[in-house]
C-alpha cells in the first residue's frame, strides 16, 4: 500500500451529465468525510455503498451537491480505500471540489495512470493487464475492444505464467544435474532440455501467430486512398466515414492536402488518408498536396487505388501500379454506373481479380464488397475463435520473440555439447523475458514509462 493518498478527475473534461472525482489511499475516506455533509458518516458506512449529501468548505459553505461511493480496501480497483465523488457535469463544479480536496493534508494530485499503477503494485493485476486497460480505453473497433477486454481479464497473463512454470521445472531439473553430476545421464538430460524447450517454443509460436492481427486491431491500418483527380477518392472517404468529411465537387484538384480520418470497416480500424489527385499541375499549393500524397503512399500499410470506370487507364495510373511493389492493395473501379471504358483485364496484370472491386459511390454500390476483401486480406476470411488470445502490444511481441530466441539457443547448445550450466543461462533468460510481460522481472523505469502513457484519473 502507498503511504500517501491521491485524487483526480476520472471523467473527460467538459460539459456532461456527471463528473467523477476519484480518491484513493489510506486517508481517502477520512479526508472526504471531513468535507461531506450527510446523514451517515462515511467512516461508519459499509463498503460499496452510495451516499447523497453536499461537499462543504472550511466555512461550512456548500460547494456542490454530490453522490459519494465508498469502496474499502482491499475490495477496490487499487486495493486501497477508494472514494468516488459524483458531481454535476461541468468544469466549475468539479474543479471546485478537486481544489478543495487538494488543499487537505495527505492528498495530492494523481499522476497519469497512477490509479492503475497502484492496482499493479498492490497485486490486483499484472503488468500486461494494466497495459490492456489503456488499450481498452483507446479501442477503435468492437474487435479491438474484445481483444483488450480479454487481456484485462488475464487470458494472456495465464498463458505466460504457465510457460514460466514450465521453464521453472526445466531450470530445476538442470540445477539438480549441476549439483549432482554423478547422477546425471547426459543424453537423457539433453533430450529433456530439447523436448521441454521445444514445447515452450511451440506455445510461443502459437501466441506470435496472432501478433500481426492483434497489432492491427490495436493500432489500426495506415491506409491511403490514391488516384487521379476526380475519380472519387473523397467520395470513398465520405462513404467509409459515413459523413461528409471531405469536400466533393466536379472540379479536379479539390483536395489539396492529406485528410485523415479513423474509421471502422468490418471491425478493422483504418487510419484512412484521402490524398490530392496525382497529376502534373502548375498550381503551387496543389503541387505541395501531390508531394504529400506521394509520401503518404510510400508510408501506407494498405493502398486503396481508385480508378474511373468511364476513363481508360492512363500512363500516370500505370506508373502508380508499377510502384506498388506487392504491397497490400485494393483497386476500386468507381463510377460503374457510367459506360465502362477501363479494362479490368489490364488491371489484373498488377492485382489479383479478387482485389479489384466495381463500385458506384453515387449509387452506394460496392462498399460491402470492400469490407469483405479487407477482412480476407488481414484476417484470412474471418477472425478466428473468440477464445483465441491475441497479442497486440509491441512490447509483449518483442519479449515473446526474445524468449523464443533464448530457447532456440538452448537447443542449439545441447546439440553442440555445451556444458549444462551454460545452457541454464539461456533458459533463465527466456524465463526473465516472459516475466517482463507480466511484470515479475520488470524494471522501475519501464513501469514508469508504461503508466506515463495513461490519461490522468485512470
Amino acid at each position: 500500500m502507498m503511504s500517501d493518498s491521491i485524487a483526480a478527475i476520472s471523467t473527460p473534461l467538459g460539459e456532461g451529465g456527471i463528473s467523477v472525482i476519484r480518491v484513493s489511499g489510506m486517508e481517502a475516506i477520512s479526508t472526504v468525510d471531513k468535507l461531506f455533509r450527510a446523514q451517515t458518516k462515511l467512516s461508519k458506512a459499509a463498503s460499496h455503498t452510495v451516499h447523497y449529501g453536499h461537499i462543504v468548505d472550511g466555512n461550512d459553505r456548500v460547494i456542490e451537491e454530490v453522490l459519494v461511493t465508498i469502496m474499502k480496501s482491499p475490495r477496490s480497483y487499487t486495493m486501497e480505500d477508494v472514494v468516488e465523488i459524483g458531481c454535476h457535469g461541468g468544469m466549475v463544479a468539479v474543479k471546485q471540489v478537486l481544489d478543495l480536496l487538494l488543499e487537505q493534508p495527505h492528498i495530492r494530485l494523481a499522476e497519469p495512470g497512477e490509479f492503475t499503477k497502484r492496482a499493479f503494485l498492490n497485486g490486483r493485476i499484472d503488468l500486461s493487464q494494466a497495459e490492456a486497460v489503456i488499450d481498452l480505453i483507446r479501442s477503435k473497433s468492437d474487435r479491438a475492444f474484445s481483444v483488450a477486454l480479454k487481456q484485462v481479464e488475464g487470458t494472456l497473463s495465464k498463458r505466460v505464467a504457465n510457460l514460466r512454470e514450465q521453464l521453472v521445472g526445466l531450470m530445476a531439473h538442470i540445477e539438480v544435474n549441476i549439483d549432482y553430476p554423478e547422477h546425471d545421464v547426459e543424453e537423457m538430460t539433453n533430450r529433456f532440455i530439447e523436448e521441454e524447450s521445444q514445447a515452450v517454443i511451440d506455445e510461443l509460436n502459437d501466441l506470435l501467430r496472432t501478433a500481426e492481427q492483434g497489432k492491427i486491431l490495436r493500432e489500426g491500418i495506415e491506409t491511403v486512398i490514391v488516384g487521379r483527380p476526380n475519380v472519387g477518392k473523397s467520395s470513398l472517404l465520405n462513404a467509409l466515414a459515413r459523413q461528409n468529411r471531405a469536400i466533393v465537387t466536379d472540379i479536379p484538384g479539390t483536395t489539396r492536402d492529406v485528410i485523415e480520418e479513423y474509421i471502422n470497416v468490418g471491425g478493422i480500424p483504418l487510419k484512412l488518408s484521402d490524398t490530392a489527385g496525382l497529376r502534373e499541375t502548375e498550381d503551387v499549393v496543389e503541387q505541395i498536396g501531390v508531394e504529400r500524397s506521394k509520401a503518404a503512399f510510400l508510408a501506407a500499410d494498405l493502398i486503396l487505388i481508385v480508378f474511373s470506370a468511364s476513363t481508360p487507364l492512363s500512363e500516370d495510373e500505370r506508373e502508380l501500379l508499377n510502384a506498388l511493389n506487392d504491397r497490400p492493395t485494393i483497386a476500386i473501379i468507381n463510377k460503374v454506373d457510367l459506360p465502362m471504358q477501363i479494362e479490368k483485364e489490364e488491371l489484373a496484370r498488377w492485382l489479383p481479380k479478387d482485389r479489384i472491386i466495381n463500385m458506384s459511390l453515387k449509387q452506394d454500390l460496392g462498399v460491402d464488397q470492400l469490407e469483405q476483401v479487407l477482412t480476407s486480406i488481414f484476417f484470412s476470411g474471418e477472425m478466428e475463435s473468440h477464445d483465441l488470445t491475441y497479442v497486440s502490444n509491441a512490447r509483449h511481441i518483442a519479449e515473446l520473440k526474445k524468449a523464443k530466441t533464448n530457447l532456440q539457443e538452448a537447443i542449439s547448445a545441447t546439440e553442440m555439447g555445451i556444458p549444462i550450466d551454460m545452457i541454464q543461462i539461456d533458459v533463465r533468460s527466456a524465463w526473465e523475458h516472459l516475466g517482463e510481460i507480466i511484470g515479475d522481472t520488470v524494471s522501475d523505469t519501464l513501469i514508469d514509462q508504461i503508466f506515463s502513457r495513461f490519461c490522468l484519473g485512470k
